[in-house]
Parts: structure tokens; C-alpha cells; sequence
């Protein structure tokens, strides 16, 4: 194929333009970005929620982007074994749980976003039976905008390890991460694998 002299002219245009055009806006400066146009400002406030009226913040004296307030063990048919993870949780692997042997169980997270939206949040959990790892599930949590309501993620269902030899005593390290490898929480804790309640 011959170039001509009007298709090396063209082609040097869009070089020019392509060199020219500037990168496309960030969140945070595409929020006031066409602030005049109502329908755009609606479509926002809906997809990064209160982060664009200014972020919100629940915790004044925290700077942490994440606050993991609660994990609960979800049985449906039974209520919730919650640990709280808001105080000393240090003391949670001292403080065992039972879990009936064979049961379909769901995880819940419950925590809250501030200041800034997180991309790529994720819950990290090992578990040690006798100092050995015995399993390790890891579930991408998602990505949030700041509210200063409650936020939750629960697991898909997992099924209890069964018969004599599952029973016994389990420590589990648990992570609350992102894609930028911040550690949100990190805490231990344990259950008890049981033939029943009990």
C-alpha cells in the first residue's frame, strides 16, 4: 500500500490528537464534573452513595477506610452465633463456639465504610485443628462506597466437617483485606465441632 500525502497528513492528526487528549477523570474530580446536570448528579449519588455530598465518616477518631464491626455464624432455623469484633479481640480465641457436626452454615460480615470508597475487599479465614491448617476459604468481598449505615456480606453456604473424627476443637484466623493488601482486621478465634448442639 502507497501513503499518500493526505494519508500521512491524516494519520499525523490523530497521532496529535491521541497525544493531546488527557487522561480521563478520577472519581473524586468527576464528582463535580457537569454539577449542572441534575440527572448525572442522581445517577452518581446512587452509584458512590454518600461519598459524593462529602465522605462519611462514622468514626471521627479512627482513620481506618474499613471498620468490621461483627462475624456471625448463620444456621437458618437458629439465631445467630455473633463475635464482636468492636472491642478487646484478643480475648475471641479463648471464648469457643459450637457447631453441630454436618450442619449448612453461612457466614456474615458486618461492617462499615468511611471517608473513601475500597475496591476489592476480601475475607481471608484459616482454620487449625491441633496446629495444622485444615482448610482456607477465601471470598472477594467486593467494592464500596462510604455510608454511615451498616454494610454486609455473607458467604455462600459451606458445610460442617462430619463424624468422629471432625469433632474436636478449631482456631481460626480470620483477614479482612483489600486489592491493596490492607490488612482492615485481622483476629482469631475458635469453635467446637460437636455431635450436637450442646
Amino acid at each position: 500500500m502507497v501513503l499518500t500525502t493526505t494519508m500521512l497528513a491524516d494519520k499525523c492528526e490523530v497521532s496529535k490528537r491521541a497525544r493531546s487528549s488527557k487522561p480521563p477523570n478520577a472519581i473524586g474530580k468527576d464528582i463535580n464534573y457537569e454539577k449542572d446536570d441534575e440527572s448525572l448528579r442522581k445517577y452518581k449519588e446512587i452509584l458512590l452513595g454518600e461519598s459524593t455530598a462529602g465522605a462519611a465518616v462514622v468514626d471521627p477518631s479512627s482513620d481506618n477506610r474499613v471498620l468490621v464491626r461483627k462475624l456471625a455464624l448463620v444456621v437458618e432455623g437458629r439465631d445467630d452465633n455473633v463475635l464482636d469484633l468492636t472491642g478487646d479481640i484478643s480475648s475471641l480465641k479463648d471464648q469457643s463456639f459450637t457447631i453441630k457436626e454436618g450442619i449448612s452454615y453461612k457466614i456474615r460480615i458486618d461492617f462499615h465504610v468511611q471517608r473513601e470508597i475500597v475496591t476489592g475487599l476480601k475475607y481471608i479465614q484459616r482454620t487449625y485443628r491441633k496446629g495444622i491448617q485444615v482448610d482456607k476459604m477465601s471470598h472477594m468481598v467486593g467494592s464500596y462506597a462510604p455510608k454511615m449505615e451498616v454494610q454486609s456480606y455473607t458467604t455462600p453456604v459451606e458445610d460442617a466437617p462430619s463424624g468422629m473424627i471432625a469433632r474436636g476443637h478449631y482456631n481460626v484466623k480470620s483477614l479482612f483485606t483489600d486489592d491493596d493488601n490492607n490488612e482492615h482486621l485481622k483476629w482469631e478465634w475458635s469453635f467446637d465441632i460437636k455431635k450436637d448442639w450442646n
